[in-house]
């Protein structure tokens, strides 16, 4: 039976709610691009409508390399702050900036904070797949992939900082994944934000550190024989 894995990007500005520049989008996802081709993984990309219409370029980009854009909303704000209507308008808003780049399909609601409620407004908005919601969380980490009005709910499987930890550390962590493992990172976390005045487990081993403990997570899947799969081709 195969083992499937998932590298997915939230691409938002950096650090929200605490920063407001994009320093991820232009120093750090550049450099993602260029190690999912030299390692041939393709990958998942969350994206806001707010950074498709700033870096378009960028979004093209990613589509011409292969891996699959999705939505993360389109202003990063929460869906749990949002009446049924603003979470319309937002996840239309969304839809049609990243679809004038590709078809979208999966989805990914800011700080993994969509409400059971709405997910049915994820199928009207054209989505089959949701990725919302994290086996790190409390009560969840049991939760197998599961389908509910018709959307595919695929679990991220751990939060971003305990990937840029150390080697054995990191490798453990790993070795306890079920598949589909799902990963998920920010752009942000490969620049070198240690010195802004923000919380430790956001800013620790950013920039390189990054990189390094990212291309060594996919070699330790790579020696176990995992699928590297986009979040759209993961069967349930």
């Amino acid at each position: 039976m195969s083992y499937d894995v998932c590298i997915t990007i939230d691409l938002e500005q950096d650090a929200p709610p605490f920063m407001s520049t994009y320093r991820g989008i232009e120093e750090g996802a550049p450099r993602l691009l260029s190690l999912f081709a030299e390692e041939s993984v393709q990958a998942t990309f969350f994206t806001t409508g707010d950074v498709a219409r700033r870096y378009p370029r960028f979004v093209e980009a990613l589509v011409t390399a292969g891996h699959e854009l999705g939505c993360h909303g389109d202003s990063h704000r929460r869906f749990s702050t949002m009446t049924p209507d603003e979470a319309r308008d937002e996840l239309r808003d969304a839809g049609q900036t990243l679809r004038q780049h590709a078809e979208v399909v999966s989805f990914r609601a800011p700080n993994l904070d969509l409400p059971n409620d709405y997910v049915p407004l994820l199928a009207e908005a054209g989505f089959a797949i949701d990725s919302s919601f994290g086996r790190h969380k409390r009560g969840s980490y049991f939760v197998k992939p599961f389908v509910t009005d018709g959307v595919r709910r695929i679990p991220a499987s751990m939060s971003p900082s305990p990937l840029r930890a150390p080697g054995p550390v990191r490798n453990f962590l790993c070795g306890l994944l079920e598949s589909p493992a799902v990963l998920f990172f920010h752009p942000w976390e490969f620049v070198d934000l240690t010195r802004e005045p923000l919380r430790f487990d956001i800013r620790v081993r950013t920039g390189d550190p990054a990189l390094r403990s990212l291309r060594d997570t996919i070699r330790y899947f790579k020696r176990r024989n995992a699928r590297f799969l986009r979040m759209r081709d993961v069967k349930i």
